[in-house]
């Protein structure tokens, strides 16, 4: 087992982020991993960390500030250590609007290229219209959130915690977990 822990860091405007980090982070708690979870604007420091899973919500075709400043500020601390990224963005999980916020947050990653994610998500996003400034105060409440998936993801990247970058490379397993949960 690696040594140290695993920080789960999120950017988020009203809260459902911050909801399904928590949930990321109990799973790989229960998966026998020392987690923290912290919004990523107050994160100065990753030495303690062995591992970093970063989310953030996709609001108005872009990634939260707060998830791709984390990703610039500690690009040479994450190059070297396992990262997973999830979104949260679409109302719905219908196929288009999933491949549309994939398509922004691969575009936000696209802006760090030292980070490269083993790992990477889009879950569905909650609205909560009476948090929401006029016009967007009248789009009607949703929450695509899919928790069996977003619990499912967390088990499925809690080994590589376990075992750390070396174990990452050699066994390479992009093209099971680059994938959208649904």
């Amino acid at each position: 087992m690696m040594s140290g822990s695993v920080l789960v860091a999120y950017g988020t405007k009203h809260g459902s982020t911050r909801e399904v980090a928590d949930a990321v982070a109990e799973t790989l708690a229960e998966h026998g991993l020392d987690v923290d979870t912290l919004p990523a604007a107050r994160v100065d420091d990753l030495s303690p960390y062995a591992g970093v899973v970063v989310g953030g919500a996709i609001y108005m075709g872009r990634w939260h500030p707060d998830a791709v400043g984390f990703l610039e500020k500690h690009r040479k601390a994450l190059a070297v250590m396992p990262v997973a990224v999830f979104g949260m963005g679409p109302r719905t999980l219908e196929e288009h609007a999933v491949a549309e916020s994939r398509a922004q947050l691969a575009k936000a990653l696209e802006k760090v290229p030292d980070v490269d994610p083993y790992a990477v998500a889009v879950f569905g996003g909650a609205v909560d219209p009476r948090t929401l400034r006029f016009p967007f105060s009248r789009i009607p409440a949703s929450d695509a959130r899919d928790w069996n998936a977003i619990r499912a993801w967390a088990s499925e990247i809690s080994g590589v915690f376990d075992y750390g970058k070396a174990a990452l490379e050699a066994r390479d397993p992009r093209s099971d977990l680059q994938q959208t949960h649904r």
